[in-house]
């Protein structure tokens, strides 16, 4: 009897093992600031992971704000929060950035404004020189975060 309940139970994991269980979320594809005119899903949340696509520094009418790589830089980081926010996570909850700078020489000026949205919690993050982006912007972050 007990080799015939070990037999069995062996029957069943290797059936287990042999069909992987479907534990990947269908992916949601939100347009939080309304009707997204790109053709591109702005945030999109697979489980409890926030996909949030790059953000440049456009001002609410749509226009890239004028100023510098510093001003630039702190209205893509107040996009990309409010976007984090209404798809129900937060700067805090970032666990990967990617910034994408069109110019290196940029670089200690963009961590100057960067480093005072994340001072408790700091984010993995990678830095990439790129030869042009969006709207002729000077820098274009990306993030994933953990939802609510």
């Amino acid at each position: 009897m007990t080799r015939q309940l070990i037999l069995i139970a062996a029957v069943f994991a290797i059936g287990a093992c042999s069909h992987p269980a479907q534990i990947a979320a269908e992916p949601e594809f939100l347009s939080p600031n309304g009707p997204s005119r790109t053709p591109y899903s702005p945030v999109v949340l697979v489980g409890n992971l926030v996909f949030v696509s790059g953000q440049v520094g456009l001002d609410a009418s749509g226009k890239l704000v004028p100023g510098g790589i510093q001003t630039e830089a702190r209205q893509a980081l107040n996009n990309l929060k409010t976007l984090l926010e209404k798809s129900g996570s937060s700067l805090d909850r970032a666990v990967k950035c990617t910034v994408f700078l069109a110019d290196m020489g940029d670089y200690a000026a963009m961590n100057e404004i960067y480093a005072t949205y994340f001072t408790n919690h700091k984010p993995a993050r990678s830095a990439v020189g790129v030869a042009g982006l969006p709207f002729n912007a000077r820098i274009e972050i990306e993030c994933t975060a953990v939802g609510g």
